[in-house]
């Protein structure tokens, strides 16, 4: 019942829309005691990477003996999934709970909290209660005026990169995108930067309001710390020399071509916590053999391969294109698609077109999402063959049976919404003899 009850809560809150700003959630943190600020907490902007930085460092810190929050969206299961305690889903008790207790309070505002909002305090009360001891908060969209951005002084705050994403509301240029990230920053805290997909003018954006600030900018280094890297579908293996321990092996069982930079800037994180809080290299090399994280580049089914990759902006459409040539060379694969209406999807067409050889398109379980035939249309005008479905379901099952005749890779993509409805297709398909129904990472069918 209670699970119930905040699920309304919850969808009506949604029906308010997306309006940026920080004022409902000061007020609405303020009435439930800042729990924000009750637990040490890293602040994760970014276009792309913030979930799998966020999933990275919370396993490393678990395993380093800390109760660990994390909070991310979307849930790929639903808004439940977007809490996580020790790399855990939260239960449903605690999740309605959680919700309901920071829900009472907003009666109380004149105007009244978004569903990201009411979902973000959630996760704060939530992490306060259970006694964390460190929380990953990752932002919802942009930076300074993001509902998580009410976090007064982070452990560290992280960028992971800076692309083209969200333009209607975070601006059309590196720069403006840059200024709405940077506001994580905050007086005199460190930030962990990753410049090396940046333009120039958004990495100016950021060293000017770290200055401002007073606050200590940590890049993420060169790949000249990380020796003898195996990349495969199984995930990443290599040497990494660290400057506290001296050189360890390390396997990360995430694939996809772009989990390398992302685990270089998991690995700067660690050394700049070490100043606060103690991190042994055990819990590092453990805590990355044992990361789960899924939806990205996630391997379903290995023969053929089945994949999954939540990739829904251009940037990282190029990174899952990348991915592909790395993994099946000249292989052409089955795609199925599905992707909101605001994004761009005739460049995610143009993209993919070299890796592709049938698109199958359907429409998310989202009121957002773009009508499957305007969607294939798009992939037509490309040059692909491209068909519409009027389900998820029957482009699931249309797409599998092609894959598995021809004996390709099926690729689902342009959509994290996209996840949910594909697995529980894809696990009445699957033979159990042959997939054991569990995936590459380990995570298993759910």
């Amino acid at each position: 019942m209670q699970t119930e009850q905040a699920y309304a809560a919850l969808k009506e809150a949604a029906g308010r829309g997306v309006r940026l700003g920080l004022s409902r959630m000061e007020q609405l943190m303020h009435l439930l005691g800042d729990p924000q600020d009750a637990v040490p907490a890293v602040h994760i902007a970014g276009t792309n990477g913030k979930g799998s930085v966020g999933a990275m460092l919370a396993s490393i810190l678990r395993q380093a003996g800390y109760c660990t929050g994390h909070f991310s969206s979307p849930g790929l299961y639903g808004m439940k999934s977007c809490l996580r305690m020790n790399a855990e889903e939260v239960s449903g008790e605690q999740f309605g709970s959680a919700v309901l207790k920071a829900a009472a309070p907003a009666q109380q505002l004149k105007d009244k909290p978004t569903g990201y909002e009411l979902l973000t305090a959630a996760a704060f009360t939530l992490f306060r209660e259970a006694h964390c001891d460190i929380a990953m908060i990752e932002c919802c969209m942009g930076g300074d005026t993001d509902c998580t951005n009410v976090i007064a002084r982070p452990l560290l705050s992280i960028i992971t990169n800076v692309q083209k994403d969200h333009c209607a509301f975070l601006g059309d240029t590196p720069a403006e995108i840059a200024s709405h990230k940077a506001g994580i920053i905050k007086t005199g805290c460190p930030v962990l930067a990753d410049f090396a997909a940046n333009a120039e003018e958004a990495n100016a954006v950021i060293r000017a309001h770290a200055k401002a600030l007073g606050a200590p900018l940590h890049l993420v280094r060169s790949r000249q710390f990380l020796r003898e890297v195996q990349d495969s579908l199984a995930g990443i293996d290599f040497i990494y020399d660290d400057p506290m321990y001296g050189a360890y092996p390390v396997h990360l069982p995430l694939a996809g071509a772009y989990q390398l930079q992302n685990v270089q800037t998991v690995l700067r994180a660690v050394e700049i916590l070490r100043q606060t809080i103690t991190i042994p290299s055990d819990a590092v090399r453990r805590g990355l053999a044992e990361c789960i994280w899924q939806g990205r580049f996630e391997v379903l089914q290995r023969e053929p391969a089945v994949i999954f990759d939540g990739a829904h902006n251009p940037a990282g459409m190029q990174l899952a294109a990348e991915s592909f040539g790395r993994y099946f060379g000249g292989q052409k694969a089955i795609l199925l698609f599905g992707a909101m209406a605001d994004k761009d999807c005739k460049a995610f067409a143009d993209i993919l077109k070299p890796h592709i050889s049938r698109v199958f398109a359907v429409r998310p379980d989202e009121p957002r999402a773009m009508g499957a035939a305007e969607l294939a249309a798009l992939f037509r005008d490309a040059g692909l063959p491209a068909e519409a479905f009027p389900s998820v379901e029957t482009g699931v099952r249309a797409a599998y049976a092609a894959a598995q005749t021809a004996q390709v890779p099926l690729a689902a993509m342009g959509s994290l919404y996209l996840y949910r409805a594909f697995r529980e297709v894809l696990d009445g398909l699957a033979d159990p003899g042959e997939t054991g129904h569990t995936t590459e990472n380990g995570t298993g069918r759910t």
